[in-house]
């Protein structure tokens, strides 16, 4: 009999058992006819499903369409954070450091005082009890302690760390504005955003009240066309940023009463740092008498005429990698990435040579990396593929790893937390399935790690191409596949 490199399934038809034969390990797979019925019959049988689930050898229990290319949208980030994390390793901490040029007399800092960023995506206040000042309050207290009143000279932000390309090939410029399309860059402080709040307090066909962090800085500008409108109407969300300035177009419409909170992107991350320190030092009593300059040139710090006044050191990376993988965070993913590849070649990080580490880590992992593109680190790019079969024996091999445990508690569990918290739940799989979320428009998967009923461990992915109905009806399907694979096993 001829090897069958995909089965398809005509509408109403259902075969009990299905057999193919792997491209990689030319072993007979059996479709589940339960798993199979479960894409059939559904309203999203026209989209194309990829399915694959192993035991811990790396044996292949089912499959569905796994040797075919798909794009994995965040499930890209099981690859990335892998490389990142063995090149790393669990314990690099960032360490970004203030220097100064000149000399105190009396209260005054006669020189320019030089702000280091060195790519620590967590300037903001994820590991800092929320307080997203708790770095800057930590520099200014280092000039304020040592009574320094008046900077009489620049503010200077050096980002030479990484190179100066602000995002990554291939992300749509409709994403741009937003939380999950910021600047990568190596001096970023709140994920560069700033953080809006909108109150529709008024009147309905009045605009709504609008506050933003930090300071309500001017920074940003905001066009405030948005209306409220009656109270039983739905919030209609519009925002957009004006390419290649920091004017912000606020277009919503939100029910009288609403309250909507929205991070939005920011241009030009080091100034927006460096603008936002000067604002910290001000509001502390610490004038300025000169200007705020970014500097992209790298330096030799080790020179007499650098003197180190206050440095940072960020939390380990293993704390980081819950806002990566169970928040599923692109901004922490370029940016780790971009470090990695700084670290590694001792030369300002970039993606491109990022992503080469990424390709090497990928093929240590037996990964087929003729089947693999990718531009970016998060998943967002829409020219991302690879194969389903390779995703999943990334996870076997994970399993290896010396840095495993770090990596499967990085990833969010199901009914519990990350972007599995509202899921799974009252389902026999609830905590008993860490997997790694992903979403862009017309992709949804899900892989990682789960138990069968017997408690035999179980490596799985589940993708969904091309769908055109809600992302939560494809949420269910998932879930039922994954409940037929826990009753099978």
């Amino acid at each position: 009999m001829p090897h069958k490199k995909s089965i398809y399934l005509g509408a109403g038809v259902l075969f009990a058992l299905l057999f193919t034969i792997s491209t990689v390990q030319a072993q007979q797979i059996i479709f589940s006819p339960e798993v199979v019925n479960t894409i059939e019959n559904s309203r999203a049988n026209n989209a194309f499903w990829s399915v694959i689930v192993r035991d811990t050898t790396g044996k292949i229990l089912e499959g569905y369409n796994f040797e075919k290319r798909i794009r994995p949208a965040s499930n890209l980030k099981l690859l990335t954070s892998a490389a990142i994390l063995d090149e790393l390793g669990p314990d690099y901490q960032f360490r970004t450091k203030m220097y100064g040029i000149g000399e105190q007399v009396e209260d005054t800092w006669q020189g320019d005082i030089i702000i280091r960023g060195v790519g620590d995506p967590s300037i903001s206040g994820d590991f800092y009890r929320d307080d997203r000042f708790y770095v800057f309050d930590k520099f200014f207290s280092a000039l304020y302690d040592k009574g320094i009143r008046k900077i009489d000279g620049n503010l200077i932000g050096n980002d030479s760390f990484f190179d100066q390309q602000p995002y990554p090939k291939g992300w749509s410029w409709e994403d741009l504005s937003f939380y999950y399309g910021v600047e990568i860059n190596a001096l970023s402080f709140n994920n560069n955003a700033v953080d809006l709040t909108v109150y529709a307090r008024g009147n309905v066909g009045e605009k709504p009240e609008i506050e933003w962090f930090p300071f309500d800085t001017d920074y940003v500008e905001f066009i405030n066309d948005q209306v409220i409108t009656p109270a039983d109407t739905e919030y209609d969300e519009y925002y957009r940023r004006k390419p290649g300035t920091n004017t912000i177009v606020l277009g919503s419409k939100l029910p009288k009463g609403y309250v909507e909170k929205e991070s939005l992107s920011i241009d030009d991350a080091p100034l927006f740092f460096m603008d936002t320190f000067k604002k910290y030092l001000e509001d502390g009593d610490i004038d300025l008498s000169g200007g705020i300059i970014v500097d992209s040139k790298s330096h030799d710090w080790n020179e007499n005429r650098y003197q180190l006044l206050a440095e940072h050191v960020s939390v380990p990376l293993d704390s980081m990698f819950s806002q990566l993988n169970k928040d599923s965070d692109n901004f922490y993913a370029e940016m780790l990435l971009k470090t990695a590849a700084a670290e590694h070649f001792d030369t300002e990080g970039s993606t491109e040579l990022g992503l080469s580490l990424v390709k090497d880590f990928a093929k240590s992992m037996k990964m087929d990396t003729t089947n693999l593109e990718i531009e970016d680190a998060s998943g967002m790019a829409a020219s991302t593929l690879l194969k389903t079969e390779d995703l999943n024996q990334l996870l076997v091999e994970m399993r290896n790893h010396p840095h495993f445990d770090v990596y499967k508690e990085s990833l969010p569990v199901a009914g519990q937390d990350g972007s599995l918290e509202n899921r799974f739940t009252n389902s026999p799989l609830e905590g008993k399935v860490y997997g790694k979320t992903g979403y862009v428009s017309g992709v949804r998967s899900l892989s990682g790690y789960m138990e069968g009923i017997s408690g035999e461990p179980l490596i799985f992915s589940v993708v969904t191409n091309n769908y055109t109905e809600k992302t939560s009806y494809i949420d269910t399907i998932h879930e039922q596949i994954l409940e037929n694979i826990y009753v099978k096993y």
